[in-house]
């Protein structure tokens, strides 16, 4: 096994032992994840829901703050990625139906570099490109 992928974490439970305090348990969730992550020596790449304050904010652009259900999981993450398309929140910012923007935010990296990178996205059929025009911010 090369990787493992958690589609998404959210949907994961520790037990019953839980059923009352859901940041407790998606704390646990995380370090156990880590933890195996190290055992084996692999990866573990886990995606996340993002709380709806994100949607109340006139910049739409993810943060840290806003991935759901416990900081535990910003704490205990090597790195944190979101994708965003201000189109999807804006439908005047689409230009051209299939060459949208999209940008890779990277808010946390414990080994390297922060930033954005822009993309352009086919949503026709659910691609992510390279964008020839823009590089790294």
């Amino acid at each position: 096994m090369d990787a493992i992928f958690i589609d998404y974490l959210q949907l994961l439970t520790a037990g019953k032992r839980f059923s009352q305090n859901r940041q407790q348990e998606v704390s646990l969730i995380s370090r156990t994840l880590k933890q195996l992550s190290r055992e084996l020596d692999i990866p573990v790449i886990a995606l996340s829901q993002l709380s709806r304050g994100v949607e109340t904010r006139e910049n739409k652009r993810p943060m840290m703050a806003d991935i759901r259900d416990s900081g535990a999981i910003e704490q205990d993450a090597d790195i944190i990625m979101f994708l965003y398309r201000p189109g999807y929140y804006n439908k005047d910012e689409i230009t051209d139906i299939r060459r949208q923007k999209a940008e890779l935010i990277i808010s946390k990296h414990r080994n390297g570099a922060l930033g954005t990178i822009e993309f352009v996205f086919d949503p026709s059929i659910s691609l992510f490109c390279e964008n020839p025009n823009k590089g790294r911010k």
